[in-house]
């Protein structure tokens, strides 16, 4: 049986003061008589904010997601609200997914809220991620918070905050809600809650979220159109299918196809084995449905709403899934389309994505004279980006997985309007007697052929947290010269906030907030980052390879190189 170190039993035994509930104790108990491994995993350090807020796994412990670490954050951003704004009525919104305890953590971090003296909106329901975002702006809140752990397995759960301009938590605000959460003992968490505060809303939220999606969203496609579109529709037991069929039916879009089997919520998604939409095996179910329909696209979110995966035609006629790195750009490239139809540039708009996302991108907005700004992985860059440029008007931006945010209504990606989008660009092909894929095709003629893989290694518990930093610190104490043949013409790591071009033997200072992730460019125009994820016990390593315009079997030739990449790092059998 494994030993427990002193400082690990010192942590757990605080656990079994009588302030806990007896449930809690006892778990605790069980940890240390029969379980010192989960014990250990449970005490070893304790939840951060990473990119996306914090997630974990639940149970009793530090290093869980329960009613204390959850309790303790909460308490901490009430303290920190009314440092930031004395002696003023405070307003919070709260909403929760579909997995196990979201619902019951969601009423206890609004009686926490209430308890401080904070008028509190709860839906007393669960609801899409964006959605909340919207309701902060909306309700015109100081925060908001969400009980999601994303598209993580069911023994996750999570806790993201938001600021009152609807993105999440940036700094300085971050640092600032983390000191006083880590100023705080469990016991200094209030939990008498003040009933008077708490406030339920539903449906005049939807409806005013839906209207603005439908209001923004809408690019005059002709109702005869939008009526041949076939689309299949799964929300993966997940928080959308509360307002994204409808969304898309008040959109005009009636030829909607729901897989039932995946309809309703269940924090144990019982049809798939992760209810990711980016691994393909998530949409297998739509995509079945699809072929039997005739359909023209298959859509699938993640449990909260703020990623779609997106299954077209190709040639062959056969269902084949967009990276999230193809989604964005056909978006991307069509929003400045339409805006530049419309005579809406000016030369004071910009689109966004992020240091590990495809470099096409920026192409397509220097194509349309369009400005580019580039953040961490994390939407809450993106939507601090808005709020950094008010000079600039921000049309849309995405990431590489699968989150996309169109306008600035909500400040998180979103997959209700990034879904009523793509609608709208596969009705206008469809009419063209084009698909979505065609429509990638043009854009790489006009720009250029990119290609991007991404490979995740898992790496759970202690142990893999000092893998994961083992490998990263080899990858910048030992740097490549070359990778497959291709010669490393520049590094960026965002840790030292340096990069250095090896062509003119020049540092530079980034000016990007400090992340641990490198990024390697080649003189072939191959870029391969590497990171830690923020949100999960994972290693990412992102590849990105490119050929000029018009080159002939383009696709082909980006594979190989991927192929041979892989191979050189040793993550082909990965």
């Amino acid at each position: 049986m494994k030993t427990i170190s002193t400082d690990i039993y010192k942590k757990a035994e605080k656990w079994l003061d009588p302030f806990f509930d007896s449930h809690t104790r006892k778990s605790v108990q069980q940890l240390i008589e029969q379980d010192p491994k989960t014990l250990e995993d449970s005490f070893y350090k304790k939840l951060a904010f990473g990119t996306g807020g914090m997630r974990g796994i639940m149970g009793p412990g530090d290093n869980r997601i329960n009613s204390y670490t959850l309790g303790k954050n909460t308490q901490g951003l009430a303290n920190y609200l009314k440092k930031q704004f004395p002696n003023q009525p405070l307003r919070m919104v709260i909403a929760h997914d579909c997995r196990h305890n979201s619902k019951e953590f969601a009423k206890l971090v609004a009686a926490i809220a209430t308890a401080n003296g904070i008028e509190t909106y709860l839906f007393s329901d669960l609801r899409p991620t964006p959605e909340l975002s919207f309701a902060v702006r909306h309700l015109d809140c100081h925060c908001g918070i969400v009980l999601t752990a994303s598209h993580n397995p069911p023994e996750y759960n999570g806790y993201k905050v938001y600021w009152q301009d609807g993105g999440q938590l940036v700094p300085p605000q971050d640092a600032g809600v983390i000191q006083e959460i880590n100023a705080l003992e469990y016991q200094d968490i209030n939990f008498e809650a003040q009933e008077e505060k708490l406030h339920y809303i539903d449906d005049q939220i939807d409806q005013a979220y839906r209207n603005t999606v439908t209001r923004e969203v809408n690019f005059n496609v002709p109702q005869e159109i939008k009526d041949q579109l076939k689309v299949v529709f799964t929300s993966l037991h997940g928080t959308s299918i509360t307002i994204l069929p409808k969304t898309l039916e008040e959109a005009g879009y009636k030829q909607v196809f729901i897989i039932e089997e995946q309809a309703t919520p269940d924090g144990d998604f019982p049809t798939v084995n992760s209810p990711n939409p980016e691994e393909p095996e998530a949409l297998e179910m739509a995509i079945n449905k699809a072929e039997k329909l005739e359909a023209d696209i298959v859509m699938g979110t993640d449990p909260d709403s703020d990623r779609i995966g997106i299954a077209v035609r190709n040639k062959n006629g056969e269902m084949v899934l967009l990276n999230g790195n193809q989604a964005m750009a056909i978006k991307t490239d069509f929003l400045l389309a339409q805006w530049k139809k419309q005579n809406k540039l000016t030369g004071n708009e910009f689109v966004a994505s992020t240091i590990v996302s495809t470099p096409l991108i920026r192409k397509i907005a220097e194509h349309y004279n369009v400005k580019y700004k580039e953040g961490l992985t994390g939407f809450k860059w993106i939507a601090k980006m808005v709020k950094d440029y008010p000079q600039l008007k921000y049309i849309g931006g995405g990431e590489e997985s699968f989150g996309y945010m169109v306008g600035d209504f909500v400040r998180d990606k979103d997959a209700v309007s990034a879904s009523l989008l793509i609608c709208e660009i596969a009705a206008l092909q469809k009419a063209k007697g084009k698909t979505l894929l065609d429509y990638l095709e043009e854009i790489h003629q006009k720009l250029g052929y990119y290609q991007e893989h991404l490979v995740s290694l898992v790496k759970k518990g202690i142990e893999g947290s000092q893998e994961i930093k083992k490998i990263i610190e080899n990858w910048r104490t030992h740097p490549f010269t070359e990778i497959a043949g291709e010669k490393v013409i520049r590094v960026e790591d965002y840790q030292l906030q340096k990069s250095v071009d090896f062509t003119i033997n020049k540092t530079e200072d980034i000016d990007i907030p400090q992340s641990n992730v490198l990024i390697y460019y080649t003189d072939k125009g191959s870029k391969i980052a590497v990171r830690p994820s923020g949100t999960e016990p994972k290693i990412k390593f992102y590849i990105s390879v490119s050929l000029p315009p018009k080159t002939e079997a383009a696709p082909e030739k980006l594979n190989r190189k991927i192929k041979t990449i892989l191979k050189f790092l040793k993550l082909d059998q990965a």
